[in-house]
């Protein structure tokens, strides 16, 4: 009896235990560093009552995309400026402090780098100004970056005033693991490129997208079926059937209705229930869709408003919040996600931080 009651004891203090482990989260938010914020800062975000706390800060130069190590132990952010500087930096990371250290930076070649992946060998940076994608060994235990291959993007499309360079906006790994996709934004398409251990071979194009889309940020379900694309001046989100390093588009819908030419982010909900993309210029704010999980088709339930420049956003683990970082607002707005509508209720726990303009959990 008395063993029994010990085990009881200990399986419900571990129980608590995970618990209180579920609850707290760290979260990193990276930003731009022209008004006054310093660079990347950590948090620990309550999953429960939405609060956060700031651990630490790391000075870096426009760290306005980052991203985790597959081990958790590094965090791979760009420095996000237009001239020679132009960076892919590695820093280490405790979760259980959140404490920052600078390990190492590499120049990406390509100005402006504005998204960063990784699949544990290698990292990809998305240059936007520079018009290309920079692939990086990853070496010495995931600490260093060595620049390996760089891919030019093109134009092509008709808006004279924003397709009048390349521009590479998103480079992504493929479910599968034997692909990478990348937006080609003033080409109107998206690329293609096959994977051979740490080494990238052009694969042609993945899908060609509508004259004057300019595709930005790609999403996949988790089962992988599916692809989301946000393209940033039709305001539209395409469906798109994913196999073997190509994707067939099954439906265009409207994430912008006032034609502001700025859309920024698309995430699915852990779930995979719902989707939402940002929206920005005018009437910013997030769009919401419910997903049909047999043809990945996408039905518009909502939209939520939100402050000025929705430049990025994300959602908790546990699919109970939706943190959006305003950018021009200062702040990162904490949205309450009803898990069975998708719909989104500001709880007023603004987290201000100048130029917010990424926001990632770990």
């Amino acid at each position: 009896m008395m063993k029994n009651r010990i085990l009881t004891i200990a399986l419900l203090m571990s129980a608590i235990g995970c618990a209180q482990a579920q609850k707290s989260l760290p979260m990193l938010v990276g930003t731009y560093t022209d008004s006054g914020s310093c660079g990347i800062y950590s948090f620990c975000f309550d999953q429960v009552s939405g609060k956060a706390e700031k651990l630490d800060s790391l000075t870096l130069r426009n760290p306005s995309f980052l991203t985790l190590s597959r081990d958790g132990r590094h965090v791979y952010a760009v420095g996000e400026t237009d001239d020679r500087q132009a960076s892919l930096n590695t820093i280490r990371f405790d979760a259980k402090n959140g404490r920052l250290q600078l390990l190492s930076s590499a120049a990406t070649e390509g100005k402006s780098p504005c998204y960063v992946a990784t699949n544990g060998k290698m990292a990809l940076t998305a240059n936007y100004s520079g018009g290309s994608m920079s692939v990086f060994r990853l070496e010495n235990g995931g600490t260093l970056a060595t620049l390996t291959q760089r891919f030019l993007g093109a134009k092509g499309g008709p808006d004279l005033s924003r397709q009048e360079a390349p521009h590479v906006h998103c480079a992504t790994f493929t479910p599968d693991g034997k692909y990478i996709l990348a937006t080609d934004f003033s080409a109107d398409r998206i690329c293609s490129y096959r994977l051979r251990g740490t080494t990238v071979v052009a694969n042609g194009i993945a899908a060609q997208i509508a004259s004057s889309s300019g595709p930005r940020h790609l999403v996949f379900s988790r089962d992988g079926r599916f692809a989301y694309l946000i393209s940033e001046l039709s305001g539209k989100v395409s469906v798109f059937s994913y196999r073997d390093g190509r994707l067939k588009e099954i439906q265009t819908v409207v994430s912008d209705s006032v034609g502001a030419r700025g859309s920024g982010d698309i995430h699915l909900s852990p779930d995979g229930k719902f989707l939402y993309s940002s929206n920005r210029l005018k009437a910013d704010g997030i769009a919401i869709f419910a997903v049909d999980a047999r043809t990945g088709k996408l039905t518009k339930v909502g939209y939520q408003p939100t402050g000025r420049h929705p430049r990025h956003f994300n959602i908790t683990p546990n699919g109970r919040f939706l943190l959006c970082a305003s950018r021009d607002d200062n702040k990162i707005q904490v949205f309450r996600r009803d898990e069975k509508t998708g719909l989104l209720t500001d709880i007023h726990q603004d987290i201000p931080v100048s130029k917010a303009v990424c926001v990632q959990f770990f």
